[in-house]
């Protein structure tokens, strides 16, 4: 399992007024070159569109590279117009078997060629000064990462925002659970057809007939696309490659932070399915000068997420803080963003922003908390504690009974992109009115209690199935009841020492197993209450684990499991929080 190290500056942060300028404002009239062919080494040609300014010249550039195609929407050329109209060439291309471009589409796996080619292909233009950053979100921002693994010589900087460092851990799976309605509401559903259709998110493109609601209980998984009369091999090959494989590996870019020298600037969501990827991607480069902004978002920067609105300050200009890191990188101009604190995180509760030298932070005190019952803690009706004190002796057990043909509906969290499953914040009541989940609940606080950083989860749990899973998440519970998720996670128990090499369960036997809920920044203001749940499923979100053990993707058959979660002297099961002082 991964962990996350301290990166940065190493030294206390104090608290300090942030304030985002504005962009400066545009001072180019642009022209627009359509369908520029730019070939690649094995003579496969990929099209772009370049936007630059009309006046001859040297200008630095911006390379961003779409598989939703450079013209779907007005909104798809915004970064292109706005950036080529304040200096900038913009050659905004669609990668490999996607629109205009030629090739096999296949996701992920020619970015890392095909990224150092276009790059370099740009340095040396007749406009170009040879200074190119990479610019873009989500998959998007994921091809930045992967042409930086070929380090290009003439690449400068990047901002890849809302973006994936490594597919296996952030995109595909989420410590081995499979994340079924992005997995498959993203790859065959929207990715197979050459050309995108516009959906809405409860039906299938092409088949308005077909309920995702219906398609996302088939099993095996392997059969899901015949429903939707797709095949997409690339989404085949991710279901025959569960594990952290060499499949995965030589297209995770954590894997080359060591010989990454550009700095990156991240901008990720606290909500956002990729934020491991935004967090990660800046400890992993900080030695780069890198930078990264957090904030209270989803899949890109907003006011409201889910059911909380965070007030206008939250919703920041996306566009404007990129021209300042590509302003000083790039173009030589005195933006001052060298000057500031290398992180900027939204602390939600108090709804403030706050810059900081560091991610985590030096000051973190690593708390634990420990989970407490009479063996009734199912529901937010049981009798499930959370304290700071740690049992004394033997406590009973918690149980409870993990049904796949009737598990946990998913209820707000990390995902994104129009799948079924509301993402973001969300009150949890209904999900905690079953008795398949376990709830435990502090006493009212008296003071904030402010939680930034990494946060686990430590269950001494046992099981009567060979495999299964457990999922936690940390709540934030108002005084009027409300019970908000402020992060989740979960692990696959055959995963429980390694994702490359799972291990089946000895039933009945106690296991320690430790869920990375990844990460948060939310203060427990005075009145409130913090919470854990735990449960066996989060579906559709992730994919049942039918609790059989029978080789992922392949099986039909589903078993209930029975879990047992300890919390004795000898079994403290607890949630580490990284509270700050």
């Amino acid at each position: 399992m991964r962990t996350m190290a301290l990166a940065g500056l190493m030294a206390l942060a104090l608290p300090a007024e942030v304030k985002f300028p504005a962009a400066r404002p545009p001072n180019h009239e642009i022209r627009l070159e359509n369908r520029t062919p730019i070939r690649m080494r094995d003579g496969v040609v990929l099209y772009a569109d370049i936007y630059r300014p009309v006046k001859d010249g040297k200008y630095p550039v911006l390379v961003s590279r779409t598989p939703y195609s450079t013209e779907r929407a007005p909104s798809a050329y915004e970064a292109a117009v706005y950036f080529a109209r304040r200096g900038y060439v913009f050659v905004y291309q669609d990668v490999r078997g996607r629109h205009e471009s030629d090739g096999k589409w296949e996701p992920f796996r020619n970015d890392v060629e095909d990224g150092y080619d276009t790059i370099e292909w740009a340095a040396v233009q007749p406009w170009s000064n040879g200074k190119v950053g990479t610019e873009g979100g989500s998959y998007l921002g994921h091809v930045q990462w992967r042409a930086a693994m070929s380090q290009p010589p003439h690449l400068v900087a990047m901002f890849p925002s809302v973006a994936a460092t490594s597919l296996y851990h952030d995109w595909i799976t989420l410590n081995g659970g499979w994340r079924l309605s992005f997995n498959f509401g993203w790859g065959p559903v929207r990715q197979e057809s050459r050309i995108m259709q516009n959906t809405g998110p409860h039906t299938v493109p092409g088949v308005d007939a077909i309920s995702f609601d219906k398609v996302q209980w088939q099993l095996p998984l392997m059969g899901m696309q015949k429903l939707v009369g797709r095949n997409a091999e690339f989404y085949a090959d991710w279901i025959k490659h569960p594990d952290y494989d060499d499949y995965w590996k030589k297209i995770n870019a954590e894997e080359m932070f060591d010989k990454i020298k550009t700095p990156a600037h991240t901008l990720g969501g606290w909500f956002d399915i990729f934020s491991q990827g935004s967090l990660r991607g800046y400890v992993g480069t900080a030695k780069n000068k890198s930078h990264m902004i957090m904030g209270p978002w989803g899949h890109g920067p907003s006011q409201k997420t889910g059911d909380l609105d965070f007030g206008k300050e939250a919703n920041i200009d996306q566009h404007a803080l990129a021209l300042r890191w590509f302003d000083y990188w790039l173009a030589g101009i005195d933006s001052g963003i060298q000057n500031e604190p290398p992180v900027t995180l939204y602390v939600m509760g108090k709804n403030e922003w706050r810059q900081e030298k560091e991610y985590p932070l030096a000051r973190t005190q690593y708390r634990k908390m420990y989970l407490h019952s009479g063996g009734r803690a199912n529901s937010d009706r049981g009798d499930g504690r959370l304290s700071w004190d740690a049992p004394a002796g033997d406590e009973k057990p918690d149980g409870y009974a993990y049904d796949p043909d009737n598990p946990v509906p998913s209820l707000g969290g990390n995902n994104c992109c129009g799948t079924p499953t509301p993402a973001g914040p969300r009150d949890q009541r209904p999900v905690e009115s079953r008795s398949d989940v376990l709830v435990y609940t502090s006493d009212f606080l008296d003071r904030e209690v402010e939680v930034t950083g990494p946060v686990k989860v430590v269950l001494h749990v046992a099981s009567d199935a060979v495999d299964t899973d457990f999922v936690a998440k940390l709540i934030d519970v108002y005084p009027d009841g409300r019970a908000f998720n402020m992060a989740e996670g979960m692990v696959r128990a055959r995963y429980r020492e390694s994702l490359s090499r799972p291990r089946p369960l000895e039933p009945g036997k106690t296991y320690e197993l430790t869920i990375d809920l990844v990460g948060t920044s939310n203060a427990f203001l005075p009145g409130h209450r913090i919470r854990v749940d735990v449960t066996s499923s989060h579906f559709p979100q992730f994919d049942r684990n039918p609790n059989t053990g029978e080789p992922f993707g392949t099986g039909t058959a589903v078993k209930v499991a029975r879990q047992t979660v300890h919390h004795s002297k000898a079994s403290p099961s607890h949630v580490v929080l990284p509270v700050i002082p």
